[in-house]
């Protein structure tokens, strides 16, 4: 084994490495100087390396943190808190006895000067696990208390200097659960293949805080940068952090007295693949928490916890106080194995709204926390969103130099205004994704939750303002997108711009520039504009005024060809939103208009055929996306094209999780878009930015083409109902939540929520599936079994038009008309909808199925009492 270790590393400089070593799982290098990782890899693969080692060289000076360094924030009674860092200012490691260990050293003279303890540092294989363990001992003759902990979790994110078949191949992102006691992380690789890295407590080494760490590492589009695994944080809560909302862990600190020593550390595992994260963490008996359909609770769902312990759970509690009601359920009733399995299952119920955390105390004194967020019904913070954006955030203004009435703009939810102006000109200019989010919410809100008087300002939004200004209206480049209808020119308008804002920057596009229309990313947002209103004019009566139902489809159809024509440069990418593309496709065909159909087919396809020519096919105007990955699968699914859709359903694994946490549930990585949307622009891991949602798409078509698969679901849906925290108790809906500690709180700035938002509504549904671990469950709905073996679904997604039963892999959705209840007999197949009334602008159901690779559609009129609609194995 050790020759293979030593093969493996030597493209590594000669200055990194020192001794190699192996346990059964990992292959591992020293640095000869400081004796923190050099080389990280899988015995699965040997090839890959987790941390940087590539770039060891360049990251060998004093400020560069690594695997094994540490950092410490620590004073004596009630002095001033200092900083000790092992990385700050290297000085030589005391190597010690290495005993059982594998390699060990006293680190003390490297934490810097004044330093009160002794560090002592080793590596070890323990059981068969690689484990980094820390000794603390007061040397001194005072109590230390200890209110910062970190240790430095560096791994291969950096894809500067890489292209993206290189990225795929060689980084890695690392996603936390803040867990306390049971808190991990998992280090999952690009390309979404295995073996995954699992950080687990070594002994008492809880996950309090995951604190962004400065070192010598540039944070950029290209480099998230690196976190500490933090232990224990009161001293930067009451410091950096004191600003903050709350964190996902009340604070700490430990204190040792003279004489006193405690040990600290992980352990590093490896799961074969990231499915299989959690048979892991059970393997490792380590706590584990399902939650069914997550952790963003509605007040009126009723969710599911699942837990699986070594430990009995002691008690559970709730912060706030009364804000989740916790009821274990019985083994009985036949439902799963997962008793039998040892999981115990409990119903959460909640009420308020807001951030919640969930404490499970075991009998050997651990604490497991989980996060929850409560929101309104989900029909009810739809509403919320669509009033906020018609009302608050309806700009009419007949001067507005720019042209821009009637119009949906940026909203600053500190100064409860509408954001008019901006040095970033597109926020305030109702293009590209910050400045059309807004807008694009409100109309996507519209698709199965319209609102007459929402509906009649949306309609005249996109005749009035879409149409001739920011879209061109006629000519040869009819069709195209303005990339903003604001810009900066002082000249024309002198008084118009703040005089205390920068606006000497590249965002302050020219005129010239802000008109230009070869940004293809801008052209899904007014394709859906149109697309919703075909839509409402096509399945409503009396919503849709100014153009009859072709016009808008003409119209939306008219906006890929100009992005074809006018924006190939982008068109040769995913983009955000683009599977909308799809549904025009599909509606131009059923509608029988061939000619345009059959264009945008082929121009669809010459996009799709590049696509699959590459092993990555996820390009963008960054260097590294996450937002083109569902339209690229859509399109590989609709022409066949299913290894490429295989390997882009990988990919969005691998860089979008399911954790016990509502911010880090099914939230897509994205980490620089508050830099051209949000209020507070900087380089950080956003939570259930536009990503989450986007991404929940293509998953869920993939779990409706298998559905065995859960882990997809649940990723699924974790973004879908992510996507909804950002929506406030008025609508207000932010463009993302700031997950650094020094601020846990909403971004100000409404930005590029519409993106986001536009994928919750596309995809909105409730799912019901039968487990063959956790038995009957339903994601988007309350289930109940019936004596009878049948099962009443209510459902409680915010559309209430779409069911998908697993088990039939029936799919249901209604373009019009809603559905109040369902209920499913498992032993005949039968699937009895209870539709809602009619309303006046809704007299009639339309009702596609597909079931049993067969498509059906139903058009019946709807009445004013109970209206039942059937479907069965036998008939569709």
């Amino acid at each position: 084994m050790k020759s293979l270790v030593i093969a493996t590393l030597i493209a590594l400089p000669a200055l990194a490495i020192g001794q190699a070593y192996s346990t059964p799982q990992l292959l591992l290098a020293l640095r000869s100087d400081t004796q923190t990782l050099a080389r990280l890899t899988p015995v699965a693969d040997p090839a890959f390396d987790f941390v940087p080692g590539t770039r060891a060289a360049e990251r060998r000076g004093n400020g560069y943190a690594h695997v094994g360094d540490l950092n410490l924030r620590l004073r004596s009674g009630d002095g001033a808190w200092q900083d000790y860092s092992s990385s700050r200012a290297r000085k030589p490691v005391r190597i010690l006895p290495a005993g059982r260990a594998l390699a060990a050293a006293d680190i003390s003279a490297t934490m810097g000067a004044g330093f009160p303890l002794t560090v002592e540092r080793r590596w070890l294989n323990d059981k068969g696990a690689l484990v980094l363990r820390f000794t603390l001992i007061n040397r001194s003759a005072s109590p230390v208390e200890i209110g910062g902990l970190g240790l430095p979790m560096v791994f291969d994110n950096i894809i500067t200097g890489r292209t993206l078949e290189q990225a795929h191949a060689s980084a890695s992102f690392a996603d936390p659960y803040i867990g306390r006691d049971a808190g991990y992380v998992q280090v999952t690789r690009l390309n979404g293949q295995g073996p995954a890295l699992l950080v687990l407590p070594d002994g008492r080494t809880p996950l309090e805080a995951w604190r962004p760490i400065e070192d010598g590492s540039k944070r950029e589009q290209t480099a998230e940068g690196f976190y500490d695994w933090t232990v224990a944080s009161k001293a930067y809560a009451g410091t950096d952090w004191k600003n903050a909302g709350e964190q996902w862990n009340t604070p700490t600190s430990l204190t040792l007295r003279p004489g006193e020593r405690r040990e600290i550390g992980v352990r590093f595992v490896t799961a074969p693949s990231i499915r299989a994260i959690e048979q892991t963490l059970v393997a490792q008996k380590r706590p584990v928490a399902v939650g069914i359909p997550g952790y963003v609770v509605p007040t009126d769902m009723e969710a599911t916890l699942f837990l699986h312990s070594s430990q009995k759970v002691a008690s559970i509690s709730a912060g706030p106080a009364g804000a989740l009601t916790v009821t274990p359920v019985g083994s009985g009733g036949g439902n799963g194995d997962w008793a039998a399995q040892g999981w115990l299952r409990y119903t959460v119920r909640a009420q308020g709204w807001g951030p919640a955390r969930l404490s499970i105390s075991y009998a050997d004194g651990s604490v497991q926390t989980i996060s929850y967020f409560i929101t309104k019904p989900l029909q009810q913070a739809v509403a919320d969103l669509g009033r906020f954006a018609t009302t608050r955030q309806w700009f009419d203004d007949r001067n507005d130099p720019f042209q821009r009435a009637p119009a949906i703009l940026t909203y600053d939810r500190d100064a409860d205004r509408i954001v008019t102006d901006d040095t970033r000109v597109w926020i305030s200019g109702m293009s590209d994704e910050g400045g059309g989010g807004s807008w694009v919410a409100a109309i996507m809100k519209q698709l199965d939750n319209p609102d007459a008087a929402e509906v009649a300002k949306l309609e005249r939004l996109v005749n009035d303002t879409v149409v001739g200004k920011l879209q061109v209206a006629d000519g040869p480049q009819a069709g195209a997108v303005r990339k903003s209808l604001f810009y900066y020119d002082p000249q024309a308008f002198p008084n118009y711009y703040d005089p205390k804002a920068n606006w000497a920057t590249w965002a302050s596009w020219s005129k010239k520039d802000a008109a230009d229309l070869g940004r293809a990313y801008n052209y899904p947002h007014v394709a859906i504009g149109h697309w919703v209103l075909y839509r409402l004019a096509r399945n409503h009566v009396g919503l849709v005024t100014a153009h009859d139902w072709r016009w808008y489809l003409q119209q939306a159809y008219q906006t890929v060809v100009a992005m074809m024509r006018d924006a190939p440069e982008y068109a040769q990418f995913g983009l955000m939103e683009g599977d909308v593309f799809i549904d025009i496709l599909k509606d131009l065909q059923r509608e029988e208009m061939h000619a345009e159909a059959a264009d945008m087919e082929r121009l669809m396809k010459q996009r799709a055929d590049h696509w699959r020519t590459l092993i990555y096919p996820f390009g963008s105007e960054m260097a590294w996306d996450s937002t083109g990955q569902a339209e690229v699968y859509a399109w590989m699914r609709h022409f066949g094209y299913q290894p490429q859709a295989d390997i882009t359903r990988e990919v969005i694994l691998g860089y979008d999780p399911t954790m016990p946490s509502w911010g880090y549930n099914g939230n897509a990585r994205r980490y620089w878009d508050f830099l051209y949307a949000g209020k507070t622009p900087r380089i950080e891991r956003q939570i259930h930015h536009y990503g989450s949602t986007l991404n929940a798409v293509p998953l869920f078509e993939a779990y409706r083409a298998n559905p065995s698969d859960l882990h997809l679901l649940r990723v699924a849906y974790g973004g879908l109902l992510g996507g909804i925290t950002n929506i406030d108790q008025q609508g207000f809906a932010s463009a993302g939540f700031h997950a650094w500690p020094d601020m846990m709180r909403w971004d100000a700035y409404s930005g590029d929520y519409g993106m986001g938002f536009y994928g919750h509504a596309y995809a909105s549904a409730t799912y019901v599936l039968n487990d063959p671990t956790f038995g009957w469950l339903a994601f988007g709905a309350n289930l109940q079994a019936a004596a009878d073996g049948k099962l009443h679904i209510t459902p409680k997604d915010s559309a209430r038009t779409r069911l998908f039963i697993a088990p039939e892999r029936a799919w249901i959705t209604l373009e019009a008309g809603k559905y109040d209840s369902a209920v499913y007999d498992p032993r005949s197949g039968a699937i009895t909808l209870q539709l809602a009334a009619s309303t006046p602008h809704t007299p009639r159901a339309r009702i596609i199925t597909e079931r049993d690779g067969k498509r059906s559609e139903y058009l019946g009129t709807l009445s004013d009492g109970p209206n039942h609609w059937t479907s069965s194995r036998a008939r569709n």
